[in-house]
């Protein structure tokens, strides 16, 4: 940017106001195609997808957390010299669309039959127009960098390319098939659902002991379930073949009580024979474990419930009632029959609806299904090889749980809404055809076709994010440039939904993985540690709190203090901390500003550099390699803690304060100087904190001469192994000691800023000059009229008061202002807290198992502490008894 054009410290307003500088600054970026990305041969790429959120949907905490964590890698990986990408998109959201659109309908009077599908279509369009942009207007309000310019949707022509290719293929290779298996049914949005979106709860219920008995009477069996209503679709009695209870009576029959009918007593392994009476009633229409056990010993079945959660005309004298007025009226019957042998409470998961929290009927259905099994296995050995990780590590195990375990996928719904399923069955012959465009005809015997309702499990599309949004089938430049992406970040919660299948999909479509990071992070749950949910009213929203307090706050908040994989509790004073940073920041950077004067600012002079110039340099360039390191590790909440500490405490309380003498004072040279470190390390500061907190950032760093156009395109600080200045760093830490135990004295004291006193600091020859050169530094931030420096007490006097530091003693005559007595009892209490930390760290050296198991580093850490503690415990206890002579 021209430095004519730059906008200066009389643009700077005296306070910062986020409400008009956000808005203001992601226009400027989104206009000037800052967030933009093409394949670029001379940088290496890195590419994130975003997890699409629903069109439904409305911006909430989990949203914020995880567009947040994928803006700050975004914004660092982009300063890093990376070709970024981060696409946006949104998810059809079949079922959640469908309801609403239906809502939207009822309002006028109609339903999805009045209009007709391609009517009902047209109402859907509509709505995702008119309502599914708004929470991509709303990612805005949080600065995600997103490539605009790529935005997709899973129903776009080219993602529904990609799905209708996908499946046709895996058709003809035979890894999906249609057919009669049991599928977890939801009653109120009438569809099929998958097995990662049935959630269970724990719910009170009874256990109900049904007798079975022989058509002669001869004998009978006692069966317990947990849903008596499903006694109406029994086909059979199953006992383990190595029970010997049961021997003589397997293969023959029983009666189902109330409803007569005679079911055959099989044998199968599945039962337990420990387990209850080793007997259990075999419904293979409504219970997945029964299905198996009806296909192996041959069963029938026989469906009772309706799609809408009715008992349906098999159901006798039932029919018509639901599953839970049939539940009642049964058990009542086999009281009065004499069936009911008992009732227990009992209490076990339930499986419901993720959607509408519906309790899910399994029920046998003729529906369309991925056989998974082929497409998981290369899916486990790409992380169990590594060449997938997960961070943190622990959640691979919950990966493998899934995929070791993983049946096979129903991926049909009965809705309109979505990707319709590509298959055709003839009029006339009954053949099926399965093709990616419509055949004009039966290929068998040229009869007329009809496609199928339904339409595919929103999970089978938003499973092909990852290449489809690259042009996938076709071979685009993006594709080859981007592909595999980089990281995927997203809840703990979608590895099952999502994570698993977009691993099966990306290798089983382009023969590689989809990503090589999966990032995981939390949940947001409110300050009582509860997940956030309308029934409980404790919902926040983002936009209220981003209206309130900023983006870059919000962001901070959700950063700051929370590792990686874990659930954080959001606290407002979180946010109010943030700001205040925020504002620390602003005035620090406004300070700066306007101290620049009218020369302009040239290089650090490094042969003029102080004790405090030497330790801001040496401590910045720690921050920028740990920082680094702490984001390349994914640990981002100990990045921004780190940068925050360093803004906050190291330049903003010491080093400013510190420059303040050279800056007012007459020395022009030394002036320049501090000015060119000062906007140095805040430029740098600037650059750590922006992928945290973008706004603030970039308004502040494109105020500072030599900045570049925008603060996202500058190039990230990297570290100088050259410089090094340890042991000035090491000693400015002990000074900083000595002036906060000289201003602890004096508040403890009374002692009134404005009265100054001598101060005489006694030290080792090694540290004499690096004294000398902090006296400066104790007249202007310990309240020091004149310093000296000494290698011994001598003609010190013995009333004086002294702290005690790393580089030495500071003492001070100040027998005048303060009561012997009371330093003597503070003494007192310094000497008790030393003893008490060289009894903690020699408890800890002494501790086996500790030295056993801690790291060297740790353990030498400890020896230096205990070292330390000692001599400042020697120094307090010869203090204490000069002042008693």
């Amino acid at each position: 940017m021209c430095e004519h054009c730059k906008p200066g410290i009389e643009e700077m307003p005296k306070t910062y106001d986020p409400s008009v500088v956000e808005d203001r600054l992601y226009k400027k970026w989104e206009e000037s195609g800052f967030f933009h990305s093409e394949p670029n041969p001379e940088k290496p790429p890195y590419c994130i997808v975003i997890p699409p959120p629903n069109v439904t949907g409305q911006l909430h905490m989990g949203h914020a957390l995880d567009e947040t964590m994928q803006d700050i890698l975004i914004r660092y990986k982009r300063m890093s010299g990376y070709e970024t990408l981060w696409v946006p998109g949104t998810d059809h959201a079949s079922i959640a669309t469908e309801v609403k659109v239906v809502e939207k309908l009822a309002k006028e009077g109609l339903t999805k039959q009045d209009v007709g599908r391609d009517g009902f279509m047209e109402h859907a369009w509509a709505w995702k127009k008119e309502y599914g942009g708004r929470i991509v207007s709303q990612l805005r309000k949080l600065g995600s960098s997103c490539d605009w310019e790529r935005e997709r949707f899973t129903m776009d022509e080219g993602c529904s390319k990609a799905v209708i290719k996908v499946f046709v293929d895996l058709y003809k290779k035979g890894l999906i098939y249609r057919g009669d298996r049991i599928v977890n049914w939801c009653p109120t949005c009438k569809t099929a659902i998958s097995n990662a979106e049935v959630e269970f709860e724990e719910q009170p219920s009874s256990l109900w002991h049904v007798r079975y008995d022989a058509p002669d009477g001869s004998y009978s069996i006692t069966c317990a379930t947990t849903r008596p209503e499903t006694i109406l679709g029994d086909t059979g009695i199953a006992v383990n073949p190595n029970d010997p209870r049961y021997a003589d009576i397997i293969g023959k029959t029983v009666i189902v009580p109330i409803v007569g009918r005679e079911i055959p007593i099989v044998a199968d392994e599945y039962v337990e024979m420990d387990f209850g009476t080793g007997a259990v009633k075999i419904t293979p229409s409504h219970d997945p474990n029964d299905f198996e056990v009806g296909l192996r010993t041959g069963l029938t079945h026989m469906c009772v419930f309706t799609e809408d959660g009715h008992i349906n005309e098999l159901g006798g004298k039932y029919c018509g009632l639901t599953t839970t007025e049939c539940r009642k009226v049964f058990v009542e019957d086999l009281k009065e029959c004499g069936a009911l042998v008992k009732v227990e409470p009992y209490t076990h998961n339930v499986g419901t609806c993720y959607r509408c929290h519906t309790t899910i009927e399994p029920m046998v259905s003729k529906q369309w299904f991925v056989a998974i099994k082929s497409l998981a296995e290369p899916a486990i050995k790409a992380v169990e090889e590594g060449r997938i990780k997960f961070i943190p590590e622990r959640y691979s195990q919950t990966y493998y749980n899934w995929m070791y375990n993983i049946r096979d996928w129903c991926i049909s719904r009965q809705l309109w809404w979505g990707h319709r399923i590509p298959a055709y069955y003839c009029d006339e012959c009954g053949e099926t055809v399965v093709e990616e465009t419509a055949p004009s005809c039966c290929p068998k015997c040229g009869g007329s076709l009809h496609q199928d309702e339904d339409v595919l499990d929103t999970w089978f599309s938003s499973g092909m994010w990852p290449f489809s949004t690259l042009g996938w089938p076709e071979k685009t430049e993006e594709l080859k440039y981007y592909y595999p992406t980089a990281t995927l970040s997203t809840g703990y919660d979608l590895i099952f939904f999502w994570i698993a299948r977009m691993i099966m999909f990306g290798l089983y479509a382009m023969n590689d993985i989809p990503f090589d990071t999966v990032y995981i992070h939390g949940m947001v749950r409110d300050e009582l540690g509860r997940k956030m949910s309308k029934s409980l009213g404790n919902g926040i929203d983002p936009l209220e709190i981003i209206r309130e307090y900023g983006a870059d706050s919000l962001r901070f908040s959700l950063t700051s203090g929370t590792a990686a994989g874990t659930d954080m509790r959001f606290q407002p004073k979180k946010v109010e901390a943030a700001r205040n940073f925020c504002n620390k920041v602003y005035n620090a950077s406004r300070f700066v500003m306007m101290n620049l004067g009218d020369a302009p600012v040239g290089k650090i002079d490094m042969t003029m550099l102080d004790i405090a110039d030497k330790w801001i340099l040496h401590r910045l360039n720690e921050v920028i390699r740990d920082t680094t390191a702490n984001i390349d590790a994914f640990d981002l909440n100990l990045a921004v803690d780190k940068i925050y500490s360093f803004i906050w405490t190291e330049f903003c309380d010491w080093y400013i304060e510190m420059a303040k003498p050279r800056l007012y004072g007459d020395d022009e040279a030394q002036k320049a100087n501090v000015r060119a470190i000062l906007i140095h390390v805040l430029s740098d500061s600037m650059k750590l904190l922006h992928p945290f907190m973008p706004f603030i950032t970039e308004d502040i760093y494109t105020r500072l001469p030599g900045s570049d156009e925008t603060i996202m395109r500058s190039a990230w600080p990297t570290f100088d192994e050259s410089l090094n200045y340890a042991q000035e760093s090491d000693a400015m830490d002990g000074l900083m000691d000595m002036i906060r135990s000289i201003r602890n004295v004096r508040a403890e004291m009374n002692v009134p800023p404005s009265k100054r006193a001598h101060v005489t600091v006694v030290t080792t020859p090694d540290n004499k000059d690096i004294c000398l050169e902090a006296a400066p530094y104790l007249n202007k931030l310990a309240g020091a009229s004149t310093v000296d420096v000494k290698l011994d007490k001598e003609g010190i006097d013995r009333n004086a008061v002294s702290v005690v530091s790393k580089i030495g003693e500071a003492f001070m005559p100040m027998n005048e202002l303060i009561d012997i007595a009371k330093e003597l009892e503070r003494l007192e209490k310094e000497r008790k807290r030393w003893e008490g930390e060289v009894a903690r760290a020699n408890g800890k050296l002494n501790n086996a198992g500790f030295i056993a198991k801690a790291p060297e580093k740790v353990i030498a850490e400890e020896k230096s502490k205990l070292e330390n503690a000692k001599d400042m415990l020697e120094k307090i206890v010869a203090r204490i008894e000069d002042m008693k002579q």
